[in-house]
């Protein structure tokens, strides 16, 4: 982990918090959507750090808050729920339930697998509430059996992550950990 000065998606999650009365967490996710990646920053000892970076896949539709969009939300989030603890890279999801794994000649280009990490968004009226809500467009961050497709708009909504990249990152963070998506 290195030390860095504060990015703008850091000031802009702290802005947002103090605008909603958010206590910061430990961990701030970061998703890229003009460059297809996502950063991790952990908050280690007063100093903000950049644990790590990874290829993801947002909307292939864009960005957009509207229900039935099919575009990637925008704004700060924070993990709501974890689906699908302990399950092997691969499994299967349908309405968050395990249907398969890819291993299945059915399942190989599903569309939901391995982790989910269902977001809820914390801005009333931009991505919270009525048809904005992030939580109720089920904007997940989630694995796919494409895997190709990490670093290019491929998705509906949600963002994509590699099986070993979301793994890692399901079991670091826990619920309720904040998540930003910017355009940037």
């Amino acid at each position: 982990m290195k030390t860095v000065e504060l990015p703008t998606e850091l000031e802009n999650v702290l802005r947002a918090c103090e605008k909603y009365g958010l206590a910061v967490t430990r961990f701030i996710f970061v998703v890229h959507v003009a460059g297809q990646t996502v950063s991790l920053f952990e908050n280690a000892a007063g100093s903000w750090q950049l644990r790590d970076k990874m290829r993801c896949s947002t909307s292939r539709f864009g960005i957009g808050q509207q229900e039935g969009s099919n575009c990637t939300p925008l704004g700060l989030h924070r993990i709501a729920e974890k689906i699908g603890a302990g399950e092997p890279a691969g499994t299967v999801f349908k309405g968050r339930k395990i249907i398969g794994h890819t291993s299945q000649p059915e399942f190989a280009d599903a569309k939901i697998t391995t982790r989910i990490l269902w977001l809820d968004g914390l801005e009333p009226g931009f991505n919270r509430g009525g048809n904005v809500d992030s939580h109720a467009r089920y904007i997940y961050i989630h694995g796919t059996a494409d895997q190709k497709s990490l670093g290019r708009p491929a998705s509906h909504g949600c963002i994509h992550l590699a099986d070993a990249d979301l793994i890692a990152l399901f079991d670091l963070l826990p619920g309720g950990t904040l998540v930003w998506i910017g355009e940037k």
